[in-house]
């Protein structure tokens, strides 16, 4: 019982985060902590978590799967559920979001220690692996036998 009521859980979180709009508005998260933190702005690194938190729950569902976004959410599900692969490692495409973490990691630091040009590159890498981790997954998502 318990175990199904998890599951429907789950299920609204993804259909609901599958929403381009939640997507897309969770994509520049990363970037507004680190600024916050680069200019010590607390509250606005409170506020970008606690959109961290409930964006997932704010959007309907999408009708269809034809926005990217939408794919890439549900292929991160697909890569992660049914495929039961990991979201980070040293193989492909996992080493993408692997290496964007940690320079996400790098920029917090370089925020830390103000130093622009660190925090500039910790951010591209980040967004920029993150966005081509998913472009793979959508491609095998798309791809798929069962589709």
């Amino acid at each position: 019982m318990v175990g199904g009521i998890i599951e429907q859980c789950e299920e609204r979180f993804w259909r609901r985060h599958s929403n381009p709009k939640s997507g897309w508005t969770r994509v520049p998260l990363g970037a507004v902590i680190v600024y916050a933190i680069y200019r010590r702005n607390w509250r606005m690194v409170g506020a970008a978590l606690a959109w961290t938190a409930i964006n997932p729950f704010l959007f309907s569902p999408p009708d269809t799967e034809d926005a990217w976004m939408t794919r890439a959410v549900l292929a991160e599900r697909w890569w992660i559920r049914e495929e039961s692969n990991r979201t980070v490692g040293l193989d492909y495409p996992n080493v993408c979001n692997t290496v964007g973490a940690l320079g996400f990691v790098y920029a917090l630091y370089a925020a830390w220690r103000r130093s622009p040009t660190g925090v500039t590159l910790g951010v591209v890498a980040s967004v920029g692996l993150k966005l081509w981790w998913l472009r793979v997954l959508v491609k095998h998502y798309d791809e798929r036998p069962d589709r």
